[in-house]
């Protein structure tokens, strides 16, 4: 007989967790080794790129995976795109996550006025689509890689918001709380170590899930032309050079546009299997 094993390896650590987790590391991986991987330096405009016609040289020895309409190696504006990418990704994810974790800690937590005013306010917010309050905002505050940063974090703190709030509102409620309470625990050590806690795994989750839709923003950005000024490598921003090339150098639209796809998909993967192993209310999770 099979040997009885309580946990399976399965349910333990579900695969989403190991493929989309992979698909991370490779990304930050290449990010932080961008400048040694890159064959050329991704801003030159080598002669060499562009043919006797005046067109991108296709994928080739010197050239791996073609060149841009200006010569520049495609292969090093997209390794050095997802060092962009992800600092975007995760530091605009962690703005939106403070932003929204503590109004939503607030609100849910403090009840009464604060949370009329913090849940209204986020009300008024999500009537706007994402990317044209994005828009609006980098209209106001100018394009730039710091201001890149705080119109994500003012873009995507409400959907973070509502879902701490909803949390915090939950564990109010709980026994430990209520007994907290009754050995004169004060406000700021209930939040502190026993809210905030157990709030850790929802963070994680939306953290996961939140640097995908923040990559998707950065570049809907930038192929618009407002995200981060060239000549810094940006792959929305590449996929727009791409347009009018889509038919005799498809390779300038394929790429940036593979990568773009695989870093959403592989924070998603991760965001969702974080979600089934961290979450107790979910069906298999390992008791």
């Amino acid at each position: 007989m099979p040997m009885d094993v309580p946990f399976s390896l399965r349910r333990r650590y579900p695969a989403m967790v190991y493929i989309g987790g992979g698909m991370v590391a490779v990304l930050a991986l290449v990010a932080l080794l961008a400048g040694a991987l890159a064959p050329q330096d991704p801003t030159f405009q080598n002669p060499r790129g562009i043919t006797a016609q005046g067109m991108p040289v296709p994928p080739g020895p010197q050239f791996p995976l073609g060149a841009d309409s200006l010569g520049r190696d495609m292969l090093s504006r997209l390794l050095h795109g997802a060092r962009i990418s992800l600092l975007i990704g995760v530091v605009g994810t962690l703005i939106a996550l403070g932003i929204g974790g503590i109004a939503g800690i607030v609100a849910g937590y403090f009840g009464g006025v604060w949370d009329t005013l913090i849940m209204r306010a986020t009300d008024i917010m999500m009537c706007f689509p994402s990317l044209l309050l994005a828009i609006a905002l980098v209209s106001v505050l100018k394009p730039g890689l710091s201001n890149i940063f705080l119109v994500i974090g003012l873009v995507y703190w409400t959907g973070n918001a509502r879902v701490i709030r909803g949390e915090t509102l939950a564990l109010r409620e709980k026994d430990f709380i209520a007994a907290a309470r009754a050995i004169g625990a004060s406000e700021a050590r209930i939040l502190l170590c026993h809210i905030l806690p157990n709030l850790t795994p929802t963070l994680i989750i939306l953290a996961s899930l939140g640097v995908a839709n923040t990559v998707l923003l950065d570049a809907g950005l930038s192929f618009l032309g407002i995200g981060v000024p060239p000549p810094t490598p940006s792959w929305g921003t590449m996929i727009a050079e791409g347009q009018n090339f889509f038919r005799t150098a498809p390779w300038m639209m394929l790429y940036p546009g593979l990568a773009v796809l695989l870093t959403v998909t592989g924070f998603n993967l991760l965001g969702d299997g974080l979600r089934d192993w961290l979450d107790p209310r979910q069906p298999g999770r390992p008791g």
